[in-house]
């Protein structure tokens, strides 16, 4: 059964950092493209950032130039490094398979921008 752990969230003011980290576990990890979801209160979970097994990557433009998604096959890790924060960049995120993604999510790890 596959287990997804997010982990880095927190609380940063308005143009700080936060690195997040995802571990999976029980499945073939290294063939899978990542991605990077989150939901604020009140909205879709949407899609920020993707990353093909090879370590080619894709942005949401609402955060293209401020993220940047990376992964260590060999440690089953993806991760988000998250620059120049926005009050509108809180919400919860997740890790998960793209474009098919595993039934069971994790339990996201919070975000929260202060201004």
């Amino acid at each position: 059964q596959v287990q997804l752990v997010e982990s880095g969230g927190g609380l940063v003011q308005a143009g700080g950092a936060l690195r997040l980290a995802c571990t999976v576990s029980g499945s073939i990890f290294g063939v899978n493209v990542m991605g990077w979801y989150r939901q604020a209160p009140g909205k879709q979970r949407e899609l920020v950032a993707r990353i093909s097994s090879g370590g080619s990557a894709n942005y949401a433009d609402a955060v293209k130039g401020r993220f940047t998604i990376s992964r260590t096959n060999a440690k089953n890790t993806v991760y988000l490094q998250m620059n120049n924060l926005k009050p509108e960049d809180t919400a919860i995120y997740y890790c998960n398979r793209w474009p098919n993604t595993y039934v069971t999510w994790g339990q996201g790890t919070q975000v929260i921008v202060s201004s």
